[in-house]
């Protein structure tokens, strides 16, 4: 690495110009007995004029300068302060032989796609579904069955005077007080009835699975890309 006494100042010309902390100083344009002259821009170019005391060292390729960005300003010269042309020399007239090359860089954007989680809800609604349910049962019933058969003989009249003592009254009635009157006797039948009752249980399980799908999805998006314009 060379420092300001041992360089080569006609191989400077052209190379890149860097600052304390790696700030870009520009492109060094020409080299004058006490300064450097350094363009920095492309459309909008900025002159600097910086004394070759504050050169740090030269690699080869990049032109170190001890020089930060707020002294780089008191260095600027005008658009009307512009560095002279200096008489053609031997060093200025190797320079202009060679092609001068300028690196515009072209801008673009590219589109980066990345994955974050969502969540959708799906809803299981559980409703009531009436039926009409048929169930055949047996239920039993009492019925009356009228049998005819002849009488024995004083079995009714004793029935008649077993009724007569349990009456309060002192008269006894007598046979022909009951065909002469309607007497009706009731007779209790016994049946079963149905009793419904209702009582849930559990009818079927639903089972309910998660599993990852896959699917390709197209993304469409705007990008913005720069073109020079001649």
């Amino acid at each position: 690495m060379s420092t300001d006494k041992s360089i080569d100042w006609n191989s400077v010309i052209k190379k890149e110009a860097v600052g304390i902390g790696g700030i870009d100083l520009g492109e060094v344009y020409e080299i004058k007995d006490e300064y450097i002259v350094i363009q920095k821009g492309f459309l909008d170019k900025k002159w600097y004029h910086i004394p070759k005391s504050l050169v740090e060292s030269f690699d080869g390729i990049v032109l170190r300068l001890k020089v930060n960005e707020r002294e780089l300003i008191d260095f600027e010269k005008t658009d009307d302060k512009k560095p002279e042309v200096a008489p053609p020399s031997f060093e200025s007239s190797k320079a202009s032989k060679d092609v001068e090359t300028i690196t515009v860089p072209l801008m673009a954007e590219d589109v980066e796609v990345t994955k974050n989680f969502a969540e959708d809800d799906v809803n299981l609604i559980k409703e009531p579904v009436k039926e009409t349910k048929t169930v055949n049962i047996n239920l039993k019933r009492e019925e009356i069955l009228i049998e005819r058969r002849p009488s024995k003989e004083g079995s009714y009249a004793n029935t008649l005077s077993m009724q007569s003592t349990e009456r309060k009254s002192s008269e006894s009635p007598s046979i022909e007080d009951f065909v002469d009157k309607k007497t009706e006797i009731s007779i209790p039948l016994k049946r079963e009835e149905a009793v419904i009752t209702k009582k849930p249980y559990v009818k079927e399980e639903v089972v309910v699975k998660k599993k990852p799908v896959t699917e390709t999805k197209e993304v469409t998006e705007d990008v913005t890309h720069e073109k020079i314009n001649t």
